[in-house]
């Protein structure tokens, strides 16, 4: 009877070893699948945080761009002036309103590509992704604007 009950344990351990690396493989491609599927989500969210931050940095450039435009005239209109009391103020106005233009225009860029940023971490964060998954940790090599 030993025998009997010894032979049908080793007969079941040899079974559940050769069962193994099928249950093994099963599991891991239900892994594979479910962290390709969570990887794919951190893309998305990347993705979308890539074209926010790309149409936030073309607003900037147009804006800033005008501004410098906008001083560029302001400045040839103020030279063309003929009398120190009249030159003097107009550059002082002309350097003001680009000062304003630019604190401006920076502002919505810094606000933009936080929002970006602060939405791409969220939605990353809710896909679960493995660790090490994602770029999160290179936002601070993003322009800052400043």
């Amino acid at each position: 009877m030993k025998k009997t009950i010894i032979a049908g344990v080793v007969s079941l351990s040899l079974l559940a070893l050769a069962a193994a690396p099928a249950f093994a493989q099963t599991t891991a491609a239900g892994t594979s699948s479910s962290a390709a599927t969570k990887i794919a989500c951190v893309g998305t969210a990347v993705n979308a945080r890539e074209s926010a931050i790309d149409a936030a940095m073309t607003t900037f450039m147009t804006a800033d761009n005008a501004a410098y435009t906008a001083r560029a005239t302001a400045l040839q209109e103020a030279y063309a002036l003929t009398t120190l009391s009249t030159v003097k103020p107009a550059v002082k106005a002309a350097w003001a309103t680009f000062s304003t233009s630019e604190k401006s225009a920076r502002s919505t860029w810094q606000k933009a590509r936080n929002s970006a940023w602060t939405t791409y971490r969220t939605t990353a964060t809710a896909c679960k992704a493995p660790a090490g998954v994602g770029d999160g940790a290179m936002s601070a090599s993003e322009v800052s604007g400043n």
